[in-house]
């Protein structure tokens, strides 16, 4: 396949959706307010490696491991309503180990909210579709549209004010809840069939 611009742009629409940055400012605004430590470039760049990665060798790796992409996605669900939670009920689930750095550049930053189960999935699922060059082309402009949002989540918390963060945290913690739920329950769906 070559690379084409209607290629390149579903392909950046379609990651642009799953990824879904914009609807993620809540939640990141929350990451900067629970950890001393978010590196926007490092959270990109590692985000970016990781999906390219999973373009060509996702799969071979999940085969080797035994691990079913839907099993994957289920685990990844459980994490997203984790974090739903904690952002709907205002507490800390996720405890942070006091002897471990309070960094959250890798973890949950760059994976799973940037790229996790859904975009790595995505990212397979459109392999079979498109051209490399057009998926890794749409993988760096969305990275490089989500490193300007993560630099300008602090323009939108002093815009928003605390009680308008209070309001998008729990209503962003609802809308997470209910998409991590679908997102297990389709990848339960799929393994279902598969036994």
């Amino acid at each position: 396949m070559s690379f084409t611009l209607v290629g390149f742009f579903v392909v950046l629409s379609t990651l642009f959706a799953v990824i879904d940055i914009l609807g993620s400012i809540p939640l990141i605004i929350d990451l900067r307010n629970k950890y001393t430590h978010v590196k926007s470039l490092k959270s990109v760049i590692i985000a970016t490696l990781v999906l390219i990665i999973s373009l060509f060798a996702g799969q071979h790796i999940f085969a080797a491991l035994g691990i079913d992409i839907a099993a994957f996605g289920m685990a990844g669900a459980i994490i997203l309503f984790i974090l739903g939670a904690e952002m709907v009920l205002n507490v800390e689930i996720m405890k942070s180990d006091p002897n471990v750095s309070k960094d959250a550049t890798v973890f949950p930053l760059a994976f799973p909210l940037l790229s996790g189960p859904g975009s790595i999935s995505t990212v397979l699922s459109l392999s079979s579709l498109y051209s490399y060059s057009e998926i890794i082309a749409a993988i760096i402009v969305n990275m490089i549209l989500v490193y300007l949002v993560l630099k300008t989540t602090n323009w939108f918390s002093n815009k928003l004010g605390t009680d308008g963060l209070m309001i998008l945290r729990k209503m962003f913690g609802v809308i997470l809840l209910a998409l991590s739920s679908q997102m297990f329950i389709s990848n339960l769906k799929i393994l279902w069939l598969h036994v």
